[in-house]
């Protein structure tokens, strides 16, 4: 089944239980293909890949187009794919805080949450980050780029080699080029929720798997451990020589640990 860019869905693939899977800011759906193969070797998922709104494939909202929007657009995507049934999540940097606030809103119905990198406090200044780090530079890949494909690869490797520049290329680099530079200058300007996820009382029983790189200087690898609380059974991994696209950078161990939790959200959801 595909259904391709109906109100943000950008591509649903397998049967089994409904997997929205939310990228990041700035990025698009593309950012979470590259852990396509993974699911689907599960046979546990019916995956549902989303474009947020002014990014990749998506228009951006009409009016204020802020966080607390996006949230409520995701709300209703989800309710249109998923009506009653349980369903989990992938979400990666900004899409891990939206995940986090969807399962404030469907509570009981979220059989899982799995996060990449994630975010927990919108505010830079909030967060805690180690210092920007490469463990591996390599010169003369960068000088063979093309100067501003060389510039966002530089920002965020962390091992700069063939391979890693390779997925970065195909995941990351398509939705950069196709954001909508107008929404983006929308969201910054509410860049908050009204209460973070963070902030708030109640837990949810789910199965819960964070995976933060160690090098991530974007939304580092401490802030996480303040949501455990809310998260009973959180396993919180730091993944070594890893930056901000962790699933890019390792990618075996996350494949291994994604493996994991998928089969966890089987056995909690009781099928």
């Amino acid at each position: 089944m595909n259904q391709h860019h109906i109100d943000g869905v950008q591509k649903v693939a397998g049967q089994g239980i409904p997997l929205v899977l939310i990228h990041g800011h700035g990025v698009d759906h593309r950012i979470l293909l590259a852990l396509d193969e993974v699911l689907a070797a599960t046979g546990i998922f019916q995956r549902i890949y989303v474009d947020l709104p002014g990014m990749g494939q998506t228009a951006g909202l009409k009016g204020a187009g802020g966080l607390p929007e996006i949230a409520d657009w995701l709300e209703a995507l989800i309710r249109r794919q998923c009506g009653q049934r349980p369903f989990a999540m992938v979400g990666n940097s900004l899409g891990s805080l939206l995940a986090q606030e969807m399962g404030d809103r469907f509570g009981e119905q979220v059989a899982g949450i799995a996060m990449l990198a994630p975010l927990v406090f919108p505010l830079h200044a909030q967060r805690t980050v180690p210092p920007r780090e490469i463990l591996h530079s390599d010169p003369s890949l960068l000088a063979g780029l093309p100067l501003q494909d060389a510039d966002h690869y530089e920002k965020m490797s962390v091992l700069q080699t063939v391979e890693n520049w390779q997925r970065f290329s195909i995941h990351v680099l398509p939705g950069i080029r196709s954001v909508n530079l107008r929404s983006m200058v929308k969201l910054s300007k509410r860049y908050f929720l009204d209460e973070l996820p963070v902030e708030r009382a109640g837990t949810l029983d789910c199965p819960v798997l964070m995976l933060c790189g160690q090098q991530d200087h974007v939304t580092g690898f401490a802030d996480p451990r303040k949501l455990a609380a809310r998260y009973p059974s959180a396993e919180i991994t730091v993944v070594p020589s890893a930056g901000h696209n962790v699933h890019l950078d390792q990618p075996d161990i996350v494949a291994g640990e994604m493996t994991r939790w998928s089969r966890a959200v089987l056995a909690y959801s009781g099928k």
